[in-house]
C-alpha cells in the first residue's frame, strides 16, 4: 500500500464510519475505483481504531460517567440501579453477538463477504429498511390528522432485551455494505427509540467491538501475507481519527432536526450503480482480490529460477 492510498483510504474511513452508509464497503469501493488491491479486513479493522478514538473523545463525559458507575456497581449493590451503571452492563451485553459471530465467521469476513455483488445488495436492502424505519420515526414524531404524536423512547428506557437486539443488529455489520451505525440505528428506530438516542447508543455500543477487532487484527499488519505495512496504516488511522471527529459532531446535529432519507437514497443509488457496472462487466465482483500477495510472488519467482 502506498502513502497516497493510505491518505485516501483514511479520508474515506473518517467520512463514512459514523454515517449509515458502510465504511467497510466504501474502503473496498475506493480501492476498486483507484485500481488498488483490496485493503482487506485487517486494515479496515485497525483503521477503525482511529475513528473509535474520535468517539472516545467526543463522548468522553458520557463514557467516563458510565465507566465510573459500572465499576461502582461491581461492589455496591445500590449503585446497580444507576442508569449509567445499567448502560455499562447493556453495552457489554450488546457486544456479545458481534464478538461471537466475528470469531465464528472470520474466514468469511476476510473472503466471500467482500464480494462486490453482496456489498451492492446489502447497500440497497439495508437502505430500504433504514428508510422504512425512518418513516416510522417521522410519523410518530409528527402525528397526523387522525393520529396523536407518539412519544419515542430515550436511552434511560433501554432494556436487556433491547440491548441484545441492538447487538444482533450490530453483528450484521460484519458483512461489508451493511454499516455498523446503519444497522444499529435502524434497529433502534424499529424498537421505538428517538433518532438521537439510537445514534448515541450505536456509537457507544461500537466501542468494545471496534477496539477488540482492531487489536485482534494488529498482528496481521506488516505480515508476509499482506501488502499493508505499518507506516501507511498508522497514517490512515490518524487521518480517520481527525476526519471522524468532525463527522460525529456534524452528524449528531444533523439527525436532531433532519431525517436519514438522504443516506437511504445514497445507499440505494450506489448499490444500483455498482450492480449495473458488474452486470455489464465494467467491474469484476472480485476486483482488487486478484493481486499477487508477497508469498505468491515469492513462489512465482522461485518457479522461474530466481
Amino acid at each position: 500500500m502506498s502513502w497516497f492510498e493510505s491518505i485516501v483510504l483514511g479520508l474515506v474511513q473518517g467520512l463514512t464510519e459514523f454515517l449509515p452508509i458502510s465504511s467497510s464497503a466504501h474502503l473496498r469501493l475506493a480501492a476498486v475505483a483507484g485500481g488498488w488491491e483490496d485493503p482487506g479486513a485487517a486494515f479496515t479493522a485497525v483503521c477503525q481504531i482511529g475513528t473509535e478514538l474520535a468517539v472516545l473523545i467526543y463522548f468522553r463525559k458520557d463514557i467516563a460517567r458510565v465507566v465510573s458507575a459500572w465499576f461502582r456497581s461491581l461492589t455496591d449493590r445500590s449503585a446497580r440501579s444507576d442508569p449509567d451503571a445499567r448502560m455499562g452492563w447493556l453495552v457489554i451485553i450488546g457486544s456479545i453477538p458481534i464478538g461471537v459471530l466475528g470469531l465464528t465467521l472470520q474466514d468469511a469476513i476476510e473472503g466471500p463477504f467482500r464480494d462486490l455483488r453482496l456489498i451492492a445488495v446489502n447497500l440497497i436492502v439495508l437502505g430500504i429498511i433504514l428508510g422504512v424505519a425512518d418513516r416510522m420515526a417521522a410519523r410518530d414524531a409528527g402525528g397526523g390528522r387522525h393520529r396523536a404524536v407518539r412519544q419515542r423512547k430515550e436511552l434511560d428506557q433501554l432494556t436487556v432485551r433491547d440491548g441484545l437486539l441492538y447487538g444482533l443488529c450490530q453483528a450484521m455489520a460484519l458483512v461489508p455494505g451493511v454499516s455498523r451505525s446503519g444497522a444499529t440505528i435502524t434497529g433502534g428506530l424499529f424498537l421505538g427509540y428517538r433518532r438521537e438516542a439510537a445514534a448515541r447508543y450505536s456509537f457507544l455500543l461500537a466501542i468494545p467491538a471496534v477496539l477488540a477487532s482492531g487489536g485482534y487484527e494488529l498482528t496481521e499488519i506488516g505480515g508476509e501475507d499482506t501488502h499493508v505495512s505499518w507506516g501507511p496504516t498508522i497514517l490512515a488511522t490518524v487521518i480517520a481519527f481527525l476526519v471522524g471527529y468532525a463527522i460525529i459532531a456534524w452528524f449528531m446535529r444533523w439527525i436532531s432536526t433532519r431525517s436519514f432519507m438522504p443516506f437511504v437514497w445514497y445507499r440505494i443509488g450506489v448499490g444500483v450503480v455498482l450492480l449495473v457496472l458488474i452486470w455489464f462487466g465494467v467491474v469484476e465482483p472480485h476486483a482488487g482480490e486478484e493481486f499477487d500477495t508477497p508469498s505468491e510472488v515469492t513462489t512465482g519467482e522461485q518457479a522461474a529460477g530466481w
